[in-house]
């Protein structure tokens, strides 16, 4: 049911807490627990203990109880991000069959419960809420496949954001903020949750989550939001889009080390025209071969950061970087 059960050992007459070391001293070991009524579910390597995988995974409803009521942060986290990957990799199999897309309810239920959790940290929530990359999801394909995996991301990230919208804008309304911007760990930690609320409302698509992102952009008093805002949007092909990224280069075309992320953003889209918008970039007054940074934000940053876009189909991504090299 989600709590936490005592402890007693064979052999011992109290139970010591709920959580125990066990030494493993031999080849093959039996421990055996007395006291347990039903059926439990083990919460292993606690704390990251010891620096090992585990073979097999946990069933759905496993690993749906541990990622929501685990006590311990680091396997509450493990278990999210092994159930994410599972479901992740299920659904880029479909798109790559055309199949229907895996049932995600569990998880976007166990999703729900970290957001929700107020006696959470707020710099953890947003890590327990974060799904795996596109590139560590392709590391564990047989046979890598960007498209099937970014889609995969997308579609698991839209279904989380239809599932919980509301309690995903009642968060990112909570963690607003009219104090001046502080950089200390409480404060930052309440704009990552917001932020990756924000991220997840922003898959909706609706004129009222755009409208909230651009909200931000204008409004936002530090780099952290105003360039969580201006991401988001880079990856919509509106109007808003074009504004915000005017925006920014007139704000700060003369702040060198700003500006590179003004350049990272358009080279990090999805959008299908970023590599003729990377090309097109390159002629730009303010990027020069000679600025390694500036090189990195636009060339390194498409190469590096885009997987769907730099390994097209076509080649053409590939093409452009052998040609700037």
């Amino acid at each position: 049911a989600g709590r936490s059960l005592p402890l007693r050992l064979e052999g011992e007459r109290d139970a010591a807490g709920t959580s125990r070391v066990l030494e493993l001293r031999q080849a093959r070991q039996s421990f055996r627990f007395h006291g347990i009524e039903t059926a439990p579910v083990v919460s292993i390597n606690r704390g990251f203990t010891a620096p090992i995988k585990l073979a097999g995974e946990p069933d759905d409803e496993t690993a749906a109880l541990l990622m929501g009521h685990d006590g311990d942060p680091f396997n509450r986290w493990e278990a999210g991000q092994r159930f994410a990957l599972r479901l992740l990799l299920d659904r880029a199999a479909a798109y790559r069959e055309e199949a229907p897309e895996p049932e995600a309810a569990a998880f976007i239920e166990a999703f729900g419960r970290g957001l929700a959790d107020e006696d959470l940290d707020d710099a953890f929530r947003a890590e327990l809420l974060a799904l795996p990359a596109e590139d560590y999801l392709a590391e564990q394909m047989a046979v890598i496949d960007v498209e099937a995996a970014h889609e995969a991301r997308v579609g698991l990230r839209r279904a989380i954001a239809i599932g919980l919208r509301e309690p995903l804008l009642a968060t990112y309304r909570a963690k607003q903020s009219n104090a001046p911007y502080s950089p200390d760990a409480a404060s930052a930690g309440r704009r990552a949750l917001k932020n990756r609320a924000l991220a997840y409302l922003m898959a909706l698509e609706t004129p009222e989550m755009l409208d909230l992102a651009m909200a931000q952009y204008r409004g936002a008093d530090n780099m952290t939001d105003r360039m969580a805002a201006l991401a988001l949007l880079g990856d919509l092909d509106t109007p808003a889009r074009a504004e915000a990224l005017e925006d920014f280069h007139q704000r700060y075309r003369d702040d060198a080390l700003v500006l590179d992320k003004w350049f990272q953003v358009q080279a990090t889209s999805t959008l299908p025209g970023t590599l003729a918008c990377v090309q097109a970039l390159t002629a730009h007054p303010a990027f020069s071969l000679a600025n390694p940074n500036r090189v990195r934000a636009l060339i390194g940053a498409f190469a590096q950061a885009n997987p769907l876009r730099f390994h097209g189909v076509d080649g053409a991504g590939y093409a452009f970087i052998a040609d700037q090299v």
